[in-house]
């Protein structure tokens, strides 16, 4: 493992530096009917370096974790700092001064698991499943386990070093009806290795039996009606809309770019009940999924209130639009590999609970849609957006009816947000999140559901 403390690389820095040593540890799983079709592990490690001057960035990364490889990479991204200043003949000042020092570890305390033990723990969950529903057509059960360590030092005196684990098991079970199959998803499990995440492969019978009597009542849905309809989104697609269609637009470098969200600062993009915070390491009083201390820039994180009873107020910002927006970074930097630049990114976004119960929307509504999951999504730099609904029931008469087919959920976001005239009091993550913004990294979304109009497909 990488060690915790850096600190002694300071001495290599001649510019502003970011230096960075990192690694990531994955393993996977797969059945496919029974079958084994992934048992894989890997590993890959090395070192990297960001230097910044006069408005100009070098960065230099290499696999090696020696401290050869440190003194290069550093004089590396020196030169190449130095050559870009050259070359543009910018003159910029100085990146707001960020300090930070902070260490955090949720490895396991326990003995660890070869991975033949993880192979029959995904097998007996496998089996569990097949003698359980003997009439499923397929069946595909997956394990999934990151670590990302880091250790950090720059050149303003910031040191920090993290473990962050996340595991996570994922099932898909499908059935035959009449007109063609049927299928449902979930994901399962968040932070902490292994050891710590799944006690047991009988933890998961419960969950299990309910993403089942989804498949059952599936193979009796009928098509939702197109068109606008009063809905019920649970967390996990109130987490979505939050986190593709409205979180990246309110990313400074996407503002800078040119999203909606620049013209709307301080303005009421959303009701009143809608407050939604990119939490950095801690929610309702318990560590959120993707825990961040310190960014991929050495600035302490603290949770970014992004929209405040229904008005927009603040962008996420890594140093240098800080530096250009004249506010203090919010420590949204990260980076994925030991290779990879730190990019703006959001860490664990969710709406704040409410005061509703999930009872009282659905009671609320006369006829419409409560909507559990999304299979895919997209949105983009306007906030309009499309979501893929696969789990998602008819309410009628304030109660929930029957199962719909897949469809579809469309429209803007800061417009749907204005419709939400109820907000549940329960805050639920979706824990297997992996953003793809030009490289993919762990995060998390949720809150609590939301009571909304919005544009449903029909058949």
């Amino acid at each position: 493992m990488i060690p915790k403390d850096v600190s002694w690389c300071a001495r290599l820095f001649q510019e502003h530096t970011e230096f960075r040593m990192q690694e990531n540890s994955e393993i996977g799983v797969a059945l496919l009917k029974g079958n084994v079709v992934q048992n894989s592990r890997s590993s890959s490690s090395g070192v990297s370096a960001r230097v910044y001057k006069n408005g100009s960035w070098g960065f230099a990364s290499y696999p090696e974790t020696s401290d050869e490889a440190a003194a290069d990479v550093v004089q590396a991204a020196t030169e190449n700092a130095r050559f870009m200043a050259r070359a543009t003949g910018r003159s910029a000042p100085d990146l707001p001064p960020a300090v930070a020092s902070h260490q955090w570890d949720f490895s396991t305390q326990k003995p660890r698991l070869d991975q033949q033990a993880l192979v029959d723990f995904a097998s007996t969950v496998d089996a569990f499943v097949a003698a359980s529903y003997p009439a499923l057509t397929s069946r595909r059960v997956a394990l999934r386990c990151l670590d990302m360590i880091k250790s950090l030092v720059t050149s303003d005196g910031s040191v920090s070093f993290s473990f962050v684990p996340r595991t996570l098991i994922s099932v898909s079970l499908s059935a035959e009806t009449s007109s063609g199959p049927v299928d449902v998803f979930d994901v399962w499990g968040g932070l902490g290795q292994f050891e710590d995440v799944f006690a047991s492969p009988e933890d998961l019978h419960e969950p299990l039996e309910q993403l089942h009597d989804h498949l059952m009542a599936k193979r009796e849905a009928v098509y939702a009606q197109a068109g606008s309809a009063r809905c019920v989104l649970a967390a996990d697609l109130a987490g979505m809309l939050a986190h593709e269609a409205i979180g990246h637009t309110v990313e400074a470098d996407f503002v800078m770019g040119g999203s909606v969200a620049r013209d709307y600062l301080g303005a009421q993009v959303a009701s009143p009940l809608i407050n939604l915070i990119d939490y950095a390491h801690t929610a309702q009083g318990s560590p959120c999924p993707v825990p961040v201390f310190v960014d991929d820039e050495g600035v302490e994180a603290h949770d970014t209130v992004i929209i405040q009873d229904g008005v927009l107020k603040s962008y996420l910002h890594n140093r240098e639009t800080a530096l250009r927006f004249e506010v203090p970074p919010t420590g949204n930097a990260r980076a994925f590999r030991f290779s990879d630049e730190p990019l703006i990114r959001m860490r664990n976004t969710a709406i704040v609970p409410g005061e509703s119960s999930l009872g009282e929307m659905i009671a609320a509504i006369d006829d419409g849609y409560y909507l559990l999951r999304s299979g895919n999504g997209q949105a983009d730099s306007t906030s309009e957006f499309m979501f893929g609904i696969t789990i998602g029931y008819e309410i009628k008469g304030g109660k929930v009816g029957r199962a719909i087919r897949d469809t579809t959920i469309s429209g803007v976001a800061f417009d749907l947000l204005k419709t939400v005239t109820m907000v549940s009091n329960t805050m639920v993550w979706s824990v297997g999140g992996m953003c793809g913004k030009k490289q993919s990294i762990p995060v998390s979304l949720g809150g609590p559901a939301v009571a909304c109009t919005v544009t449903i497909g029909g058949r």
